[in-house]
């Protein structure tokens, strides 16, 4: 079910894919306007947030798109779409920050993870750079080094 982290509260889903393709740079936290079945089925963890991004709209709104809320299984009534696109709640400073910092060239929001904080649902997004492939390669060479260092202090009992 859900991960604890150490920031906010117990993690519902996050973007693993978005620190591969992309350098955070800045975080923000935003609430994020779910249906009531919506909600259940974020507290089960069944969200995909792989192929989602957002978007600020003409009118100084933000939304999350893309994002992927599996149907709540024991839900009544009419199904949502589990893809459509949810409002993202967050102060008019924050938003303009996002609006001049996203007009840069090469700028973009990215999900990166949601969760639980004071029993609401929180979606923390990034002002994001594209990586080059070279970048790509040299994270997953830092990693791997890193890995290695944990292997060997682990096998001699240092750990």
């Amino acid at each position: 079910m859900a991960r604890k982290q150490p920031r906010g509260g117990p993690v519902l889903a996050t973007n693993r894919k978005a620190s591969h393709e992309f350098h955070l740079l800045q975080r923000f936290e935003a609430g994020i306007v779910l249906a009531g079945c919506e909600v259940k089925s974020a507290r089960q963890g069944t969200v995909n947030l792989k192929e989602s991004y957002c978007r600020i709209s003409k009118s100084g709104e933000v939304f999350l798109h893309q994002a992927h809320f599996s149907p709540y299984r024991h839900a009544r009534g009419d199904e949502i779409d589990p893809t459509r696109s949810r409002k993202l709640l967050l102060r008019a400073g924050e938003i303009r920050k996002l609006v001049k910092e996203t007009q840069t060239s090469g700028m973009t929001l990215v999900p990166t993870r949601l969760y639980l904080k004071g029993g609401l649902i929180k979606l923390e997004i990034a002002v994001a750079r594209g990586k080059k492939l070279y970048d790509k390669r040299e994270s997953s060479r830092k990693r791997e080094v890193e890995r290695e260092m944990a292997r060997a202090r682990g096998s001699r009992g240092l750990g």
